[in-house]
C-alpha cells in the first residue's frame, strides 16, 4: 500500500501552497509569503501537510518517473519524438536555450530545496515531541542533500542555499564550488544517518536510505574506501535483500513493502498518477518511446555467463534465446511485440520493457492512471557499489565476487557465478563490474551518471549513431548542462558553465 507520502488529498493542498506557480523562474523559490506562520506551524498535522509538500516535489520532472528518459542521453537508449530535447543534445545541440532537459534538471530539485528550507526554518516553532520532530527534521535534510546531489552532477558548482533567501534580490547569488556543496551534501545525509530510524523502507526516508545515498555520493567522488564502508553498512542493516522478482520491482503491485527498494519517488491513483496527461504506461508502454540500442543489447551475456562474442549458445537469427533473463524484462523486439502502437514502431528495432505495467491496459490518455513508484536506489545497486569501491580500494576478493553473485543468482534471472579466475585482477574486474551495472540498472537512468564519473562518456559515446546515422557527440563541455538562459537573465551573479554562451 502506498504511504502518506504517496500523496494524498491534503498533500495536494500542501503542494499548492508550498510550489511557486512560476515553474522557469527560480527566483520564484523563496515560498515565505505563500503561507503565513500565524496561521501555519501549529500542529503535528501542520508539519505532515508541509513535510509532504518536501516529497511531493519529488515527483516533479527527472527527480520523478521521467528519470529513465536520462537512459537517452547515454549509449543505451534513443528518445523517440524528441522528448525534453533529449535527442539534439546527444549530437551536441545543447545550449543555455536548449529548455527541455536542461531546465528540468535545474528548477525542479531547486524548488524541492526551497519548500526544505522553508519546512526547516519553522518546524522549531511547532510543539511536537522532540523524537518525532527529530526524524522529521532528518527526512527533509535527506530530501535536500538528494536534490543537491541531483544540481552538482548535472552543472558542477552551483548555488548553495543553506537557508531561504530573505528576498528574491538575496537569492541573487554566485554560484558555490561544487566541493563546498558536496561537503553540505555530506552534513546533511549525516545527520539524516544520525536521527532516521533503522526501519524497513515503507516510503519515509530511513537510516537505510541514508547510508545508501551516502555511499553513491562517496562512490561518486572517487572516495573508494569510505563509499564501500557506507554500502556495507546499508547491506548489514538486515533491512533490505534482493527480491525474487526482477520486473516486480517496477511494477505498481509489487513495489508496495519490496524489499529491495530502498528509496523512490511513490504516486498514487488515481489522485496522484504519475502524471496527468501522459505517464511511464503512455509514453513506455503503448508509445514505446525510449528506443534501446543495440549497443545495450550486445551488452547482455549468454545463460553460460559468455558474452555473446564468445558463446556457443549465441545465434543471430534468434538473438534473445539463451540470453540473461534480464534482457527480455528490461526490452523486447518490436518485430515480436504487439503491444507497441503501429505508429511508433521503436526506431532501433527494440523497445523498453521495463517499468510499464500491462495491468493497466487498455492503454490511453484518458483511462490510463500509471502509479508506478520510480526506483531511486536499490539493494542491488547498493551490491554494485560495494563491489567497484571495494575492487578500486582493495582489489579483488571474496566479498567482491560474493555481491556480484548475489545479484546474478536472483530468483527468475539465475546467471552463472563471476568468473574468478578470468576477473582476477583489479583492472579486468573494474570492467566486469561496470557491465554488470550496466545491464542490471539499465534504463533506470543511471548510465548517464556512470559514463561521466568514469569519464568514458566522450571516448564511448561517438563511436555511436542515432537511428538516422548521426554520430554522437560529445565533447568536454558536455560533462556539464549550461545554466538556463532564463536563470543567467534573472540572476547577473550566475555565471555559466565553461563552452556555452
Amino acid at each position: 500500500m502506498k504511504t502518506l507520502y504517496a500523496v494524498r488529498s491534503v498533500i495536494v493542498i500542501a503542494v499548492i501552497l508550498f510550489t511557486s506557480a512560476c515553474e522557469e523562474k527560480l527566483l520564484d523559490k523563496n515560498p515565505l509569503d505563500q503561507i503565513s506562520s500565524q496561521t501555519f506551524w501549529k500542529t503535528e498535522d501542520d508539519v505532515k501537510m508541509a513535510l509532504g509538500g518536501c516529497y511531493r516535489q519529488l515527483q516533479s520532472d527527472f527527480m520523478g518517473y521521467r528519470r529513465v528518459w536520462l537512459d537517452c542521453l547515454t549509449d543505451n537508449a534513443f528518445a523517440e519524438w524528441n522528448y525534453f530535447n533529449i535527442a539534439p543534445m546527444t549530437i551536441g545541440v545543447t545550449s543555455a536555450n536548449s529548455g527541455g532537459a536542461v531546465n528540468m534538471a535545474y528548477y525542479a530539485p531547486y524548488r524541492g530545496i526551497a519548500n526544505c528550507n522553508y519546512f526547516l526554518a519553522n518546524i522549531e516553532n511547532v510543539p511536537i515531541d522532540d523524537q518525532k520532530k527529530t526524524v522529521y527534521i532528518g527526512e527533509v535534510k535527506f530530501l535536500r542533500a538528494l536534490m543537491y546531489f541531483d544540481l552538482v552532477n548535472f552543472f558542477g558548482d552551483v548555488i548553495l542555499y543553506k537557508e531561504s533567501p530573505a528576498s528574491a534580490d538575496a537569492a541573487k547569488v554566485a554560484k558555490s564550488p561544487k566541493a563546498d556543496v558536496l561537503a553540505f551534501i555530506h552534513e546533511d545525509l549525516d545527520a539524516a544517518i544520525a536521527s532516521l530510524p533503522e526501519a524497513e523502507y515503507k516510503g519515509h526516508a530511513v537510516k537505510g536510505s541514508a547510508t545508501a545515498i551516502k555511499a553513491r555520493v562517496l562512490l561518486y567522488e572517487k572516495k573508494w574506501a569510505e563509499a564501500a564502508s557506507f554500502a556495507q553498512q546499508t547491506m548489514q542493516s538486515g533491512k533490505f535483500s534482493i527480491y525474487n522478482n526482477y520486473l516486480g520491482l517496477f511494477l505498481t503491485a509489487t513495489q508496495g513493502g519490496n524489499p529491495e527498494i530502498i528509496f523512490s519517488t511513490q504516486y498514487l491513483s488515481p489522485t496522484n498518477p504519475t502524471n496527468f496527461v501522459e505517464s511511464m504506461d503512455v509514453e513506455i508502454g503503448w508509445y514505446g518511446c525510449i528506443d534501446p540500442y543495440q549497443d545495450l543489447v550486445d551488452e547482455y551475456e549468454c545463460t553460460d555467463g559468455k558474452m555473446i562474442s564468445e558463446s556457443a549458445l549465441y545465434n543471430p537469427a534468434t538473438p534473445f534465446a539463451n540470453r540473461d533473463p534480464r534482457l527480455v524484462l528490461t526490452m523486447r523486439r518490436v518485430a515480436e511485440e504487439s503491444w507497441v502502437e503501429p505508429q511508433h514502431p521503436g526506431q532501433t528495432g527494440y523497445v523498453m520493457r521495463k517499468y510499464a505495467d500491462f495491468s493497466h491496459t487498455p492503454f490511453s490518455y484518458a483511462n490510463t492512471n500509471s502509479d508506478q513508484d520510480m526506483v531511486w536506489i536499490r539493494y542491488a545497486d547498493v551490491l554494485l557499489m560495494y563491489a567497484e569501491a571495494k575492487n578500486e580500494a582493495d582489489g579483488p576478493d571474496a566479498s567482491v565476487y560474493d555481491a556480484l553473485d548475489e545479484i546474478r543468482s536472483r530468483t527468475g534471472v539465475n546467471m552463472p557465478p563471476v568468473d574468478r579466475i578470468k576477473y582476477s585482477s583489479k583492472d579486468l574486474l573494474r570492467d566486469y563490474i561496470r557491465h554488470e551495472r550496466r545491464v542490471e540498472l539499465a534504463l533506470e537512468g543511471h548510465r548517464y551518471f556512470d559514463i561521466k564519473r568514469w569519464e568514458i562518456a566522450a571516448t564511448k559515446l561517438p563511436t555511436l549513431k542515432n537511428p538516422g546515422g548521426v554520430p554522437l557527440v560529445f565533447e568536454q563541455k558536455h560533462y556539464l548542462f549550461p545554466f538556463p538562459q532564463g536563470e543567467l537573465d534573472n540572476n547577473p551573479e550566475l555565471e555559466q558553465n565553461d563552452g556555452y554562451q
